[in-house]
């Protein structure tokens, strides 16, 4: 007994002496990068790191997969892979694992969704796209032709020689799932370069958490699409993937109708019964290829898909308004903020109180600059008044504080409040946006919440880079008068900029 004690004593001797001498256990911190026009749509990083250096390794890591297997799946790249392998001849082609992977997946999930989610859903789109041209509804005969087109076999794979033999001239895209499925690569280049714990990668909106942290995830609410928009809901992610996928920010307007620009390969019809559909699976590709099919499921049929994915959980947004959840929804969600209660306004134009029935809506485009990839530029969008004091904060978005203040105005009026902001421990999911296009909305309160005086106003938007260009645009609004579409002139850093006063829908 009395060893066992002496034992004892002499281990915890040493763990005392130990943790005196030993070096104080490193921290680690988020790091975050955001670029534009990676995959067409915006591309958001995110490392669990203890050095800049060691998250912009994972950084790098899982951008040169992302360019390795763009240069295998793009249909857009003529010199890629796939594409060589769509326009070659029509004989068996050995092909690489991950384009074989993917026209497997393919052919299993066409099975699965009963033909609702497939690669040449692409020849129905181009029937559409070009009835928008003509500005009318594309003819039945077309349509019965376009869908004949769909059920043809497309390939034939050979699992024991690895081949992929193209059979016919039906145009084929795998963008249905395919960026989960190179999102979910480029995590796991990301985590095996051992320098970080935990990665998010969001790619327009279709996110992969992985490894040693749990991140909130947003999701837009397709009826409120602006980036400032409260969120329809909120939820806690860790080691997931999740996708969503919606007809409110792609489609074809077609003689004063607007239709989605997901199809029903089936009957060849635009999907007009969910307008949008959010799923949560283990893996990144189940999450992606069950979004697009739900749009185009009813929820019966979603539920019953959903049900063969372990894991998988879903939320649906109707087009008559409805909301529809897998059984486990609940259990993933936060509280979702409530705008903050204002002074209500019983009759605005007796007190020139701003109308609680309209909004501005601000458009942006920043630029693309082609040949290099660069991070995306910090931005600041707020509103002053005719003394140019700030009145309202309309979003901030930046990678390291200490380049606030390459931002001077945004800096003078706001830094002191909104510099600390942690905006690390959020994304959101949505609908695949097009590469830099965003829109904001002020509502006409200020930052208590409370509705202006309508009078005259400036938009103020801020664009600067990290040792680079630095831009300020402002526009001055009287809100008395009648207003039309504004248009501000573009600049290096914005391709595009506009202001609309409308009746929010």
């Amino acid at each position: 007994m009395k060893l066992f004690q002496n034992v004892v004593c002499s281990f915890i001797i040493f763990v005392l002496c130990s943790s005196a001498t030993a070096p104080p256990a490193k921290t680690s911190s988020i790091y975050i990068s955001d670029y534009e026009n990676i995959l067409g749509t915006s591309f958001e990083f995110k490392a669990v790191a203890s050095t800049p250096a060691k998250a912009e390794a994972a950084e790098n890591a899982a951008l040169k997969e992302i360019d390795r297997l763009d240069k295998i799946l793009s249909g857009y790249d003529a010199s890629s892979e796939f594409s060589q392998w769509f326009h070659g001849e029509k004989k068996a082609v050995k092909v690489s694992p991950e384009l074989f992977e993917v026209l497997s997946l393919f052919d299993k999930w066409r099975e699965k969704s009963n033909g609702a989610l497939d690669a040449s859903a692409e020849v129905i789109g181009r029937v559409w796209k070009a009835a928008a041209k003509r500005n009318e509804q594309p003819t039945p005969q077309e349509l019965a032709a376009a869908v004949a087109t769909v059920k043809q076999p497309h390939w034939k794979l050979d699992e024991a020689n690895h081949t992929a033999t193209h059979l016919d001239d039906a145009p084929l895209m795998l963008n249905s799932f395919a960026k989960s499925y190179i999102i979910n690569k480029a995590c796991n280049a990301a985590l095996a370069t051992g320098d970080i714990t935990g990665v998010v990668i969001n790619i327009g909106g279709d996110i992969v958490v992985r490894g040693d942290h749990t991140e909130q995830i947003s999701i837009s609410d397709p009826k409120a699409d602006a980036e400032n928009d409260l969120p329809i809901a909120r939820l806690n992610i860790s080691n997931k993937a999740i996708a969503t996928s919606g007809n409110y920010r792609r489609g074809e307007l077609v003689n004063g109708k607007w239709h989605s620009h997901i199809v029903d390969p089936r009957t060849g019809l635009p999907a007009d019964k969910v307008l949008s559909a959010t799923v949560i699976a283990d893996n990144a590709t189940d999450a992606g290829a069950l979004a697009t099919a739900f749009n185009v499921l009813t929820p019966e049929e979603s539920k019953a898909l959903a049900s063969t994915i372990p894991h998988a959980e879903f939320m649906l947004i109707t087009s008559d308004g409805k909301r529809v959840e897998s059984s486990g929804w609940k259990a993933l969600e936060l509280p979702v903020e409530k705008p903050a209660i204002s002074r209500p306004v019983a009759n605005p134009s007796a007190d020139n109180t701003w109308d609680p029935s309209y909004e501005l809506v601000i458009s942006l485009e920043l630029s693309q600059i082609e040949g290099f990839r660069v991070h995306s530029p910090y931005v600041a969008v707020w509103v002053v008044d005719k003394d140019k004091k700030p009145v309202r904060h309309i979003a901030l978005w930046y990678r390291k504080p200490k380049y606030l203040n390459d931002m001077p105005a945004w800096s003078d009026a706001y830094y002191g409040k909104f510099a600390e902001a942690d905006r690390s421990v959020s994304s959101t999911t949505s609908a695949t946006r097009p590469a830099g296009k965003y829109t904001l909305k002020w509502d006409g309160k200020n930052d208590k919440g409370d509705f202006v005086k309508r009078g005259i106003y400036t938009i103020m938007i801020e664009v600067a880079r990290e040792h680079g260009t630095h831009q300020l645009m402002s526009r001055e609004i009287d809100f008395t008068k009648k207003l039309q579409l504004i248009t501000l002139p573009g600049n290096i850093e914005v391709a595009e900029a506009s202001l609309n006063y409308v009746k929010k829908n």
